[in-house]
């Protein structure tokens, strides 16, 4: 039920942080992960590491905010593999500013890597997917989904709006056989929020009261809802936003 050998499955951000979490468990479950990102480099030591486990692993060097390198992107995947299965969508960035103290520009540079990205990705894998006969794609929300933050105005309307984005999508290609669900999150040890940490005083204590778990998630903690969601065990689920948050959410 959970096996995806034979499966191809593309993860924009996939270098590292959730994104590699989560591609490190389809890997483990057999599929051929394509890790997507711009930095090529760190992309190569990602794969490499994955394949010194014995998995499969590509990377092609993308900007999924660009139309034009979507395209390309998908292309790639299709003729490197013939086929996709696939797709997480886990690119993301954010500004942590107060929201009068925001610059257009900032906002749409997080709107454009973490919303309009996930929308451009998921035109391109539908016709894809279509043809093979289904597919699964995976987004990634946010906490910031349910929850606001005063220095997160930009990043919290993004990720509520892949939650719709994923909503919409799941009744309009059921028809298709694509399951199209979000992740959301908790907090997890990344770069990113190690950064955070730094910028928001007294967060690493606020985040260890309130969740219930006792600590901070880790990537490897994304694999399991990574590759449930992805495989045949979730056929009948679709539209779904699941926290990943050590209960911090009910909390």
């Amino acid at each position: 039920m959970f096996n995806l050998i034979g499966k191809v499955a593309l993860v924009t951000g996939g270098n590292g942080g959730i994104g590699l979490g989560m591609a490190a468990g389809l890997a483990e479950a057999g599929a051929t992960v394509v890790l997507a990102g711009r930095n090529a480099d760190k992309s190569a030591t990602a794969a490499e590491a994955l394949r010194a486990r014995g998995r499969k692993a590509d990377t092609i060097e993308a900007d999924v905010t660009d139309e034009g390198e979507v395209a390309q992107l998908f292309q790639q995947v299709m003729l490197r593999n013939g086929r996709l299965d696939i797709l997480v969508n886990n690119a993301g960035t954010t500004v942590r500013k107060a929201p009068h103290d925001l610059s257009l520009d900032e906002w749409n540079h997080v709107m454009d890597t973490n919303l309009t990205s996930t929308f451009l990705c998921c035109r391109a894998a539908h016709g894809l997917m279509k043809e093979g006969g289904g597919g699964k794609i995976v987004n990634i929300g946010s906490m910031l989904s349910i929850f606001g933050a005063p220095y997160a105005a930009a990043y919290g309307a993004s990720k509520g709006g892949v939650v719709q984005l994923t909503r919409s999508l799941a009744t309009a290609w059921a028809a298709d056989n694509i399951q199209v669900n979000a992740v959301l999150p908790g907090w997890i040890d990344t770069d990113l929020t190690r950064k955070a940490r730094e910028q928001v005083k007294g967060l690493h204590e606020r985040v260890l009261a309130r969740t219930p778990a006792g600590r901070w998630g880790i990537p490897v903690d994304l694999s399991g809802i990574a590759v449930f969601l992805a495989s045949s065990a979730s056929d009948f689920i679709t539209g779904t936003a699941i926290p990943v948050d050590g209960g911090y959410s009910i909390s």
